[in-house]
């Protein structure tokens, strides 16, 4: 298997070629899906995709920098299906309950055979290169707190929640849930989610958010 830590030469600029990036991220999320992390190789990922390696290391320097690229793929469409769910929310505290929820429930993959393997192994890599590239994996978690944070000041303007930095309760809001939804997902890893626990728990993280950000 290819090794997980990548050069400690400056990242390529991605994106350079758009066609050939997407590509990747395509295959790589795919094998994440069947096979989860053991079946995430370069090598895999460029028979997949139909490229060659000196077409991936054009685009990234290494594995660490792909996952990276479908972290901030992944999270970018999440931040953006969750602004979208924000904006019919009937107030602030409405949109971050829908936040959370979607967090818990609605973005952690119960529409496939495999998505127990790709969420647990996003999951794994979370946790690692929250250590190894720290970051790297803030700027992927960026849009997604931000809307966090978005949502925290409009109800503290309202006076509906009570007076915090926005930014920092987003970040502690996300990593609260995060860390319990990892917990989750690797017990359920090669699975597939109890929906009906995952409803339980929403319910539960929810109420402790709510505690901790309503005046």
């Amino acid at each position: 298997m290819d090794t997980l830590t990548s050069s400690k030469a400056e990242p390529p600029s991605l994106g350079s070629n758009p066609q050939r990036n997407d590509a990747l991220i395509r295959a790589a999320d795919e094998l994440l899906d069947e096979s989860g992390l053991e079946g995430l190789t370069i090598r895999a990922v460029l028979l997949r995709s139909g490229l060659a390696r000196r077409a991936f290391y054009e685009q990234f320097n290494g594995k660490d920098d792909l996952v990276l690229a479908v972290f901030e793929r992944t999270l970018s469409f999440a931040a953006e299906h969750f602004r979208q769910e924000a904006e019919h929310a009937a107030d602030p505290v409405e949109a971050l309950r829908r936040i959370v929820d979607g967090l818990v429930i609605g973005q952690l993959g119960f529409g496939g055979p495999g998505t127990g393997r790709r969420s647990a192994a996003l999951s794994r890599e979370h946790l690692r290169l929250a250590e190894s590239r720290p970051q790297e994996l803030q700027k992927a978690l960026s849009p997604l707190i931000a809307l966090i944070a978005e949502e925290l000041a409009k109800g503290v303007a309202m006076g509906l929640l009570r007076e915090c930095d926005p930014r920092l309760q987003a970040s502690l809001v996300y990593n609260f849930v995060s860390a319990t939804i990892h917990v989750e997902l690797l017990a359920e890893e090669g699975g597939q989610p109890d929906r009906a626990r995952r409803d339980q728990l929403a319910g539960v993280i929810w109420e402790f958010c709510r505690r901790a950000v309503i005046v």
